[in-house]
C-alpha cells in the first residue's frame, strides 16, 4: 500500500487542506470585512450576495468562517507545537532514566496535569491573565504536554532493550545522545500521527473555550463564539448555527481521517498485513 492509496488519507487530507486554504486566503481576501457591521443586511439567508447568509449584525458568515478557520488552526497548531516541544523531550528523558527519581518526577507531574482538564486550566489562567487566544493556546498546550510525554516514553521504553541500542551503549554513547540519534527517529511516525489527532482535539478545545468566552475575543471571529451567538436564533436563522457547526465537524473529521491514513501508511506492521 502506498501513501496515496489510502482513502482515509486522501479524504482527510482534502478536507484539511480545504479549511487550511480558507485560512490562508483570509489573510489577503474575504468577500466582506468581518469587522464591518451592516444592520440593514442582518439575518439574510444564504444567497447570491451572501453565500452563507449574514448574522444578527449583518456580517457575512462565509467571511467569518474563513477568518475563524485562521483563528482555530493557529491556536491548535501552536498548542500542539507546545505539547510536542515540551512533552517529547520529557518522555525521552523519562525513558532514558526508567525507574529513577527523574522518571518518577516527570510521570507524576504528567498525572497532575491530567487531573485538570484543559477547560479548567483555561479558567485558572483566565482568572489570572484574562480571556484571549494566547491564554487558550497556553491552556491547550499545557494539556498536550503529558499526552506526548507518555506516548514518547512508552514507545522509547520498547526500544531501549533492542540490539541496536545495546550496541550504541557498548560504543560509549551517552543516554542523551542515544535518545536523540536513535530513539527519536524511531518514534517520529507515532508522534506525527498523534500530532494530527491532537491538532483536531485542539480545534475542538479552542471552539469550546471560545463558546464559553475564554478563547479569541471580539472582533476576531471564532467558530465557537459564532455557535454561542447563534444558539438563541436557531428557530429563525438556523444557518448561523449550522455553518460553524459543520465547519468544526468537517475539520475535525478531516484531521482524524488523515491521522488514521497516516497511521496505516507509516506503520510497517499494517502495511505488511495488507499486502
Amino acid at each position: 500500500m502506498t501513501l496515496w492509496y489510502s482513502r482515509n488519507l486522501l479524504l482527510g487530507g482534502t478536507l484539511s487542506l480545504f479549511f487550511a486554504a480558507l485560512a490562508l486566503i483570509s489573510f489577503v481576501w474575504t468577500p466582506f470585512d468581518v469587522e464591518s457591521l451592516n444592520i440593514a443586511a442582518k439575518l439574510k439567508p444564504p444567497g447570491a450576495s451572501y453565500w452563507l447568509g449574514t448574522d444578527h449584525f449583518g456580517r457575512d458568515v462565509f467571511s467569518m468562517i474563513m477568518v475563524g478557520a485562521r483563528t482555530s488552526i493557529a491556536v491548535a497548531l501552536v498548542a500542539v507545537g507546545i505539547g510536542m516541544g515540551v512533552g517529547v523531550p520529557l518522555g525521552l528523558t523519562a525513558a532514558a532514566r526508567k525507574g529513577g527519581w527523574l522518571d518518577e518526577v516527570i510521570m507524576r507531574g504528567n498525572d497532575l496535569i491530567f487531573a485538570f482538564p484543559s477547560l479548567v486550566i483555561a479558567i485558572l489562567i483566565t482568572a489570572i491573565a484574562g480571556p484571549g487566544a494566547i491564554n487558550a493556546i497556553i491552556a491547550i498546550g499545557i494539556f498536550n504536554i503529558p499526552v506526548f510525554a507518555r506516548l514518547t516514553r512508552g514507545a522509547a521504553l520498547s526500544l531501549w532493550e533492542r540490539e541496536f541500542i545495546l550496541a550504541a551503549r557498548v560504543c560509549g554513547k551517552s543516554r542523551t545522545r542515544i535518545s536523540v540519534e536513535h530513539i527519536l527517529p524511531n518514534v517520529t511516525n507515532l508522534l506525527i500521527v498523534q500530532g494530527t489527532i491532537q491538532f483536531s482535539l485542539g480545534i475542538l478545545a479552542e471552539a469550546g473555550l471560545s463558546y464559553v468566552g475564554l478563547g479569541a475575543q471580539p472582533p476576531t471571529p471564532s467558530w465557537g463564539r459564532m455557535l454561542a451567538e447563534a444558539q438563541t436564533m436557531v428557530s429563525f436563522a438556523p444557518h448561523l448555527a449550522l455553518v460553524p457547526g459543520l465547519a468544526i465537524v468537517l475539520t475535525v473529521l478531516g484531521l482524524n481521517l488523515m491521522g488514521d491514513g497516516l497511521r496505516d501508511a507509516l506503520d510497517p506492521r499494517i502495511r505488511v498485513a495488507r499486502t
